[in-house]
């Protein structure tokens, strides 16, 4: 197996393999040496690439929120306006953790995520999918001419976050079956109500 960690490949295995084992065992039972084991390299090659357990745990928090977010702007760009560009965010938002059920898991059963709901203020420091979500709802609501008071906006905002993170979530589930396609489900529902 180490054959397939040439030419660059081994830094993301370790950082997934990391993933895993956080997933399942806890963050306690990380080290780099269980990293190396399961990608079945020599216990020194993770030090190729991190200096120790913080450093790729630092890097495989940046590595999934980079990707996720890079996905969905990916998607929001191919959006003709606030109403497509949300349901692509959707739909990308769901296939990504559909095709990756663990990042999921790390994301948010491992990480802290900083996300003030309430649209009064702008903080730089949230959650960025959050930000742009915040950003395309309330292009949305100027695009269409509605108004809404700061509360009405954080109850929509909310509510389309839970729609897309709830099928996420069942979209991740071990044991669930279903005849959606998780990478393009319908999800007109999305589009906030006028």
């Amino acid at each position: 197996m180490a054959d397939n960690y040439h030419h660059g490949n081994l830094r993301q295995a370790l950082i997934d393999s990391g993933i895993r084992i956080i997933n399942e065992n806890g963050e306690e039972n990380l080290s780099l040496r269980k990293v190396a084991a399961e990608c079945d390299v020599s216990h020194a090659a993770p030090y190729a690439h991190f200096k120790n357990k913080e450093e790729l745990l630092e890097a495989m928090k940046k590595s999934v929120m980079d990707r996720f977010t890079g996905e969905l702007e990916s998607a929001v760009n191919k959006g003709r306006n606030a109403e497509e560009s949300i349901i692509l965010m959707g739909k990308a938002y769901i296939s990504f953790f559909s095709e990756n059920p663990d990042y999921f898991t790390f994301l948010f059963g491992k990480l802290s995520i900083c996300a003030h709901l309430q649209m009064d203020q702008l903080h730089e420091e949230d959650y960025p999918p959050f930000l742009l979500l915040r950003k395309l709802y309330k292009t949305y609501l100027t695009e269409n001419g509605i108004e809404q008071t700061d509360n009405e906006q954080e109850i929509g905002i909310t509510k389309t976050w839970a729609l897309v993170h709830g099928l996420a979530s069942i979209a991740c589930m071990k044991g669930i079956h279903s005849s959606m396609d998780w990478g393009d489900p319908d999800i007109r529902l999305l589009v906030p109500e006028t």
